[in-house]
């Protein structure tokens, strides 16, 4: 997962600095994707074990989380699993790539901005998070999960434009 990628070079006294998500940390962002999935996975018949423990190290954290979720899903039976999502009738392995993938894109870019460090998305990466954005929006701006979508300038590169959508300014 993309979190991992980036987390491993994060300097240890980085963790603290405030990330573009209002009150949290660096270490904070990185340990929202691993609760919600946590929780999602964990209700749906994914079973990750004992939470790892962000606060002592974010990195082995997340190493340690995505590695749970990789066995949870080996079993075909969870990510096919069936269930009423906000949109409709959805699988667990769906619901992952729609909406989990997107957050986990979207918060490495709030750790690298977090650390000062490069912040680049992929055209394919931010091919992810338009497309879940865009389906869900109404949903991500409801109950504060993003920010209000913010005006780029007219001349904005795309990874600008995509975050935009998402109340992020880059």
């Amino acid at each position: 997962m993309a979190v991992a990628c980036r987390s491993a070079a994060v300097p240890a006294g980085r963790w603290t600095s405030p990330s573009p998500c209002a009150g949290w940390s660096a270490a904070d962002v990185v340990g929202h994707p691993i609760g919600t999935q946590r929780e999602f996975l964990g209700s749906h018949g994914g079973d990750l074990g004992g939470a790892p423990d962000v606060a002592a190290d974010p990195a082995a954290a997340w190493r340690a989380h995505a590695a749970r979720v990789a066995t949870a899903l080996s079993d075909d039976t969870v990510p096919a699993r069936p269930f009423d999502g906000f949109s409709g009738p959805t699988t667990v392995g769906a619901a992952l790539v729609q909406s989990h993938v997107r957050e986990v894109l979207v918060h490495r870019w709030d750790v690298a901005r977090a650390v000062r460090a490069d912040d680049r998305l992929t055209d394919e990466e931010l091919d992810r998070v338009a497309a879940g954005g865009d389906g869900s929006r109404p949903a991500l701006h409801m109950g504060g999960i993003c920010r209000p979508a913010v005006d780029p300038p007219a001349d904005a590169h795309r990874q600008t434009r995509v975050l935009a959508r998402l109340g992020r300014s880059a």
